[in-house]
């Protein structure tokens, strides 16, 4: 009983002595805290701010730094070349500022901020090539972490690979809010199809909303030649039409002739952009196996129809070529015989029949040869067609063609008229199976039925075909339609949908 009480009472004392110990160190602490009010309160204030208030501290008020990537562009694009910085570090950046401009196999892409903040690092130098999935930049975001995690939701590659992120074509800015550019990717609208009305051009939800009402309510495919609007059928007065001018846009011209510069030395330098892309392309090609085919083409009606439906082209603000002509030949054509408008896989194995005719052009530009296309030219009238080509070459001659205007073609015109050729080979353009050149339109003699010589205006057109999977009587054939239309135009109407 005694060793229990001793037991017991041991305890007790250590207990005692514990509490002891602690209340004088709580003295002692409180009596030094007093003494050195001034520098220990400050000291403790911010060690209090720090220990409790780490993550908001660095997520607000300091703003997290985030790595901004370059988004998918698609059509397998997987590297492009940095061309200009708009920014360096220390730069205080908005959202939809420019932060560089970088050129891709396609085409030239300013590349717009995503936040608003301050650059901290650049990771290329400029024409060093940036990988696709890579960071570009460093950016510390005065963004709240709410608004980051939507942006990052933005930079998931189906979001990306769409027009209308925050990628854009050079010289044609999109702005938007994120929600804006999800209502306009689920209804399958590119922003730079939309008129925005909010301030600096911003496009807002009425936007989209009035974009889609005029559209009847229906989700049409996508038809970039809707920037251009025909104004009513109702015809106006001869002296509003003489006060009015046209807006037809300008003619192209072509590329100012230099004087070569002779330096004396030979000089080296690496394939870039347009150029690197040509090597690439033109390597695929050439392992197919061409054949060529060549006639002519006599053009005197279409040239007269032309004379008559210019005037009237241009009293709606679009200016009509021959091109379109040829363009719509063609996809007539194509709906006779699909097989030109298909693609085969890299073993042969398998083809593809193409529902769309996205119908390119092939054009001489001061970036070097670039192929735009006319999208579902199948679904598309001859001056909707105009329109279209119209814009394109607007865009061609001041070097501002997207990726959306040079991918997905189909089917290739290669007008070296244009320039004074008559006869060529063109070179197919890989995935398409064929493709046709198109001499300049000369005045020649020709004799009619009745063995009467008469002036005719002669075409000579070139076509290259796959021969793995055309055989001549196929293009043969195709080019006989395709020239009837044109010798014949008003047959075009009985096909025209």
């Amino acid at each position: 009983m005694a060793a229990v009480t001793r037991g017991s009472f041991s305890v007790f004392r250590r207990l005692v002595s514990q509490q002891y110990r602690r209340r004088c160190f709580r003295l002692q602490t409180f009596r030094s805290v007093r003494t050195l009010q001034p520098l220990s309160s400050t000291w403790d204030r911010k060690l209090q701010m720090f220990s409790s208030r780490t993550l908001h501290t660095t997520m607000v008020n300091q703003g997290p730094i985030v790595q901004f990537k370059l988004s998918d562009i698609g059509e397998g694009i997987m590297e492009v070349t940095v061309k200009e910085w708009y920014v360096k570090e220390g730069d205080k950046v908005s959202q939809f500022d420019s932060i560089c401009e970088v050129q891709s196999d396609k085409a030239s892409v300013t590349i717009t901020s995503r936040y608003d903040g301050v650059i901290r690092k650049l990771y290329y130098d400029v024409d060093a090539t940036a990988l696709v999935g890579k960071p570009l930049v460093d950016i510390e975001t005065e963004s709240s972490s709410e608004v980051i995690q939507e942006e990052d939701v933005v930079e998931t590659p189906a979001m990306a690979r769409e027009e209308h992120t925050h990628q854009e074509i050079k010289g044609h800015k999109t702005q938007a809010t994120p929600a804006v550019r999800r209502l306009a990717m689920e209804n399958n609208i590119k922003l730079s199809e939309v008129v925005g009305t909010g301030k600096d051009g911003r496009i807002l939800k009425e936007d989209i909303l009035n974009f889609l009402a005029k559209q009847t309510g229906a989700i049409l495919p996508p038809a970039p030649f809707q920037e251009i609007q025909t104004p009513p059928p109702a015809a106006p007065t001869a002296a509003a039409a003489a006060a009015r001018p046209l807006s037809i846009p300008p003619a192209v011209k072509p590329p100012p002739i230099t004087k070569p510069a002779f330096t004396g030395k030979d000089v080296t330098e690496p394939l870039k952009g347009f150029h690197k892309a040509m090597v690439k392309t033109m390597t695929a090609a050439l392992k197919i196996p061409h054949f060529g085919y060549c006639d002519e083409v006599d053009l005197s009606r279409l040239v007269s129809l032309r004379s008559e439906l210019k005037s009237v082209s241009e009293s709606r603000g679009v200016r009509l070529s021959y091109m379109p002509f040829f363009i719509k030949a063609a996809s007539l054509g194509l709906l006779h015989f699909p097989v030109l408008n298909a693609s085969v896989d890299e073993g042969c194995q398998n083809i593809t029949y193409k529902a769309s005719h996205n119908i390119g052009l092939a054009m001489d530009t001061s970036q070097g040869l670039l192929v735009p296309n006319v999208k579902n030219v199948q679904l598309l009238s001859v001056l909707e067609i105009a329109q279209e080509l119209n814009r394109l070459q607007t865009l061609g001659a001041a070097g501002q063609l997207g990726a959306a205007d040079l991918s997905g073609g189909t089917f290739t015109l290669s007008n070296i008229g244009s320039i004074g050729g008559t006869y060529t080979k063109p070179v197919i353009l890989p995935p398409e199976v064929a493709i046709g050149a198109l001499g300049k339109i000369q005045v020649l003699p020709r004799f009619d039925a009745a063995g009467q010589v008469f002036r005719a205006h002669i075409m000579q057109v070139s076509w290259s075909a796959d021969h793995r999977i055309i055989d001549g009587a196929t293009m043969c054939r195709f080019s006989n339609l395709w020239r009837d239309y044109l010798e014949n135009p008003a047959t075009m109407v009985l096909d025209l949908k």
